[in-house]
């Protein structure tokens, strides 16, 4: 019988405490969640650290919840949290408490299994911030499938990101996910500042030897850049109650599109209503329109 082969969201896992209350988050866990809402549940997984305690526990309650899989090795080191502040237009602020479960993922047998058998894995640069879970997303990086899909979404996040990480995880992905305030930072760290935004991304697309490059740009559109190709689409307006999650169901639409086999602009354009959709609703994992679920099948 021939192995499953999981689409996987690698890192952070959770919980955003905001004003109105505690709500899981994590880029990776919103990523597979958007992934599985095309792909079905069944096919994604979540793979981070929890600690032994009571969070742990309503971690996996709301995971199961939401549908998702998940891989969540006990380690004894308090489960995440986030302080999010919104300021008057829902932009979130955050404070991410440090040396915390999803720092120290294991790299054991089971995670080494989904790697053998991944499909695509999105994994960020906060995750790296510490020796261990570094350590174990290389290692899962480096096992996967010559044709997995590997998106470094590159997230950065406070000081948690050095120009070392950022290059390992360049040379290890082929889909870079970026928005226009990190595209600068970056240009800055690995100097070339002088450069305009598309000439910045065409030089980190053949640099890096990547399939896709895809640049966010909050309300003045996006873009997705592939060797001799470049999709543009604009932002919808859409009445905004927090963006928490967006970039993530962006990013989870956007791949299960591409393993759907559409077309890059349609993939885009879909990533796009996506985020939209869920700038509309509270917290980073509301369930889909039927009429988008449509669209990316």
């Amino acid at each position: 019988m021939e192995q499953k082969r999981y689409v996987v969201g690698l890192g952070e896992v959770l919980w955003d405490v905001l004003p109105e209350g505690k709500k899981l988050g994590g880029a990776p866990a919103n990523f597979a969640y958007h992934a599985g809402q095309f792909l079905g549940q069944n096919n994604t997984i979540a793979i981070s650290a929890l600690g032994e305690d009571r969070l742990a526990d309503e971690t996996i309650d709301a995971l199961r919840e939401h549908g998702l899989n998940d891989l969540l090795p006990r380690v004894p080191y308090p489960t995440g949290t986030v302080q999010v502040q919104l300021d008057e237009q829902g932009i979130p602020t955050y404070d991410i408490r440090e040396n915390v479960a999803w720092d120290n993922i294991p790299f054991d047998d089971d995670i080494a299994a989904i790697a053998r058998n991944c499909r695509a894995v999105c994994f960020g640069s906060l995750a790296q911030r510490n020796i261990v879970s570094r350590d174990t997303i290389h290692r899962f990086l480096d096992a996967t499938p010559d044709d997995c899909v590997k998106i470094f979404d590159i997230n950065l996040r406070q000081q948690f990101y050095t120009k070392e990480i950022l290059k390992e995880s360049l040379l290890r992905c082929n889909i870079l996910k970026i928005n226009d305030e990190e595209l600068v930072l970056i240009g800055r760290m690995f100097g070339y500042p002088g450069l305009d935004i598309e000439n910045k991304c065409w030089l980190i697309l053949g640099k890096y030897n990547l399939d896709m490059l895809v640049l966010t740009c909050g309300t003045n559109g996006s873009y997705v850049f592939t060797p001799g190709q470049m999709s543009f689409q604009k932002t919808p307006k859409v009445e905004v109650a927090d963006t928490v999650g967006a970039g993530d169901s962006f990013t989870g639409s956007f791949c299960a599109a591409i393993l759907s086999g559409k077309p890059v602009t349609e993939a885009h354009k879909l990533a796009v209503e996506v985020s939209a959709f869920v700038c509309t609703q509270n917290g980073a994992m509301p369930t889909l329109p039927p009429e988008l679920l449509a669209k990316g099948r």
